[in-house]
């Protein structure tokens, strides 16, 4: 199986490389468009702020390719809130693969929410096998709210996007290359779907 991980710049891509491995899989860092479009399973990972991450991809041209990947995708964390269709942090268009806006959190919590927190109400093969209320990890201060396309549910402050799924694609605002044993599962049943 060839698995991609889109390489824009974005932080923490060798993590989710490690933990691939620990599944028994390679991953290959690439921002080739032949090799994302050719590959069976893509992550698009991300760390650090949507409008500069928006710039390295409308600069590369994968702002166009992405959309139009076939294969299962997976977006983490600002990968997910990128595939939404706008921003607020940095004030920026997105993906519009996800048919929601991401907004910051209430002034009323501490941003960014960092830590361990609950998933629920959860849905979708990207989930098979893990239980309700499992701990997932967080670093966001920006989340996408409950939608059409909520396959998990978290809550800091109120409820919001802890997953998303469209067809074929997925995300999760959360890391699973952080979340443990749950995490893992997560990675595992996307290589698997």
């Amino acid at each position: 199986m060839k698995i991609v991980i889109i390489n824009y710049g974005a932080g923490n891509i060798q993590s989710i490389k490690f933990a691939i491995q620990r599944l028994g899989y390679e991953a290959i860092l690439s921002d080739n468009v032949a090799e994302i479009q050719n590959a069976d399973k893509v992550i698009f990972p991300g760390v650090g702020e949507a409008s500069s991450a928006m710039t390295k991809l409308r600069t590369s041209g994968l702002d166009k390719i992405i959309p139009n990947l076939n294969q299962p995708v997976l977006g983490i964390c600002l990968g997910m809130q990128l595939m939404c269709n706008f921003s607020e942090e940095g004030n920026t268009d997105g993906l519009g693969i996800f048919d929601l806006d991401v907004v910051k959190f209430p002034k009323s919590v501490k941003v960014p929410q960092i830590g361990w927190n609950e998933i629920s109400e959860l849905k979708s093969d990207l989930f098979k096998t893990i239980p309700e209320k499992s701990h997932i990890y967080l670093v966001h201060s920006y989340y996408a709210p409950l939608g059409d396309g909520t396959i998990a549910e978290s809550e800091y402050a109120l409820g919001y996007s802890a997953a998303l799924q469209k067809d074929n694609f997925y995300g999760t605002q959360f890391h699973p290359e952080k979340s443990s044993d749950v995490g893992a599962q997560i990675l595992k049943n996307f290589l698997e779907l």
